[in-house]
């Protein structure tokens, strides 16, 4: 009988994989595009070549310049950031932000895996770092989903540390590399620091899963609200306007420091809702990141 990750794989796989395939690996480019890791061989200097490639030994043996030709290496090692934060865990029985960021590891894994790119991933929880070596076959994507269905997101407990994440990516990604950050961004910490860092070494991705449980409070009287991470409960009138004004304005002022944080450290971040088709989502993320300049 299949496993719950295997039923998801396949599932995604007719639903989603399918709409995607080859779009992924045309539409982003690669750590080292242009200049290349293997060396393959030697040739004349011609005018415009770039001369910190000429071998000045064989240059002096022929007397003429020569460069040192290398081949274009378009494979990626890329890195899945995975919160697994406990306010991770809002929105909707079966499709709360958990479950499309689940989703979303597993289209991620399987679609840069088909092309032959390593994947690896990283699931933070506050305290705790769970570590998914980077591999390229379906199986290993199934790895992946089978270690996000073992790690179920956390109690109550500290607020989610976002720069202590970014950090442990960066340790765990030696060679430059693209990341790909899943998470909601809901926490503390100096978070922009630790990105920008993260930026200057990899190319980084940001995908923001949202649910309206983040920025709504329900019109329904007297209700007891509590902090996902903290545990804190607190009884509240929600038909207050002035606390519905307060609401409002704390979820813009967070919207404010998210977008400026990413626009300074130069990440593109992609809001995916939980109500979204993924397919559609990952399409925009791919034709959004695609665009981008070199």
């Amino acid at each position: 009988m299949a496993t719950a990750p295997e039923r998801l794989l396949l599932r995604l796989e007719w639903k989603v994989v399918r709409r995607l395939d080859g779009r992924l690996q045309g539409a982003h480019r690669t750590a080292h595009r242009g200049s290349g890791i293997d060396f393959t061989g030697l040739r004349a200097y011609t005018e415009g070549d770039d001369a910190r490639h000429i071998d000045w030994n064989v240059t002096a043996r022929l007397d003429e310049p020569h460069l040192r030709v290398f081949t274009e290496d378009r494979e990626l090692t890329v890195w899945l950031v995975l919160d697994r934060s406990a306010s991770m865990a809002a929105g909707r029985p079966g499709r709360g932000k958990h479950d499309v960021l689940a989703e979303l590891a597993l289209v991620l894994a399987r679609l840069f895996g088909r092309g032959g790119n390593r994947v690896g991933a990283l699931l933070y929880d506050t305290g705790t770092v769970r570590v998914v070596p980077p591999g390229t076959s379906r199986r290993h994507a199934l790895r992946i989903a089978a270690e996000l269905e073992r790690t179920a997101t956390s109690g109550a407990g500290a607020t989610t540390d976002l720069a202590a994440m970014l950090d442990a990516a960066g340790r765990l990604a030696r060679r430059r590399a693209l990341v790909v950050v899943l998470s909601d961004f809901i926490g503390d910490g100096d978070w922009e620091r630790s990105l920008q860092r993260l930026a200057r070494r990899h190319e980084v991705v940001a995908l923001r899963i949202t649910d309206a449980a983040d920025d709504v409070l329900p019109e329904a009287g007297l209700i007891v609200v509590e902090d996902a991470e903290t545990g804190e409960q607190l009884v509240v009138d929600s038909a207050d306007p002035l606390l519905r004004v307060r609401l409002r304005e704390a979820v813009d002022d967070r919207e404010a420091r998210l977008a400026a944080g990413m626009r300074r450290a130069r990440v593109p971040v992609h809001r995916v809702d939980t109500d979204r088709d993924l397919g559609e989502a990952l399409v925009e993320v791919v034709a959004g990141t695609g665009a981008r300049k070199p």
